[in-house]
């Protein structure tokens, strides 16, 4: 059996609209008066989603006190996660969660992101996933990058050859360090020069599988 990675937001689905009014909310209830004129938009989460959670922090937030900055932060994550519950909305890339199952009756399926702990759960819960998950890690459990939780799913997985699914730059030097292949989600927020597949939509990725 072939073993797929996937890559989270800009791959499997887009909240960055639910999540951008998330954390504006969580902007106004810190009072940090630095942050008062700061509206976050979905176009700026676009730019941000896939770097870990702490550079994310930085970019937005800007030079505050640290432990402000980290409360934040965690206020963000939090109001977030119950936004992403509450939400009724499909945020799933159409086509995608058909696809995955499909492609769970012959190969492994796994997920890895540079999310806060507890995003993945919840992406499973909200997209009936959990049956075709056989694992999954993230920035905000183990402390490490992308590259390295890549690698640690590899290793306890004892996978010989992965193939990555994701949707940016990052997620494709990721998986190069790892010593994964790269499939490019390019329907997703960023732009990937050289990648090693390329899929327009994730239907594409049954025909893809074929030729690994």
């Amino acid at each position: 059996m072939k073993h797929l990675i996937f890559d989270i937001d800009g791959t499997i689905w887009n909240t960055t609209g639910v999540v951008a009014g998330a954390w504006n909310r969580a902007v106004r209830a810190s009072g940090i008066e630095e942050l008062k004129d700061l509206n976050i938009t979905d176009k700026m989460l676009q730019k941000e989603f896939g770097k870990p959670m702490d550079e994310i922090a930085d970019d937005l937030f800007g030079d505050i006190d640290p432990v402000k900055k980290a409360e934040l932060l965690e206020n963000c994550c939090q109001f977030e996660h119950e936004a992403i519950s509450e939400n009724t909305e499909d945020l799933a890339y159409e086509g995608m969660r058909e696809t995955m199952a499909e492609l769970a009756k012959d190969n492994n399926l796994y997920i890895v992101s540079n999310c806060q702990d507890g995003y993945i759960e919840l992406v499973i819960e909200k997209n009936g996933l959990k049956d075709i998950i056989k694992d999954y890690e993230c920035f905000g459990h183990t402390g490490l990058l992308k590259a390295d939780n890549i690698k640690l799913v590899m290793q306890r997985n004892n996978m010989d050859k992965a193939y990555y699914i994701g949707d940016t730059m990052g997620d494709y030097n990721s998986s190069k360090e790892a010593g994964a292949i790269f499939v490019f989600a390019d329907y997703g927020f960023g732009e990937v020069p050289s990648p090693d597949y390329t899929i327009h939509s994730p239907s594409e990725l049954l025909e893809i599988e074929k030729t690994f």
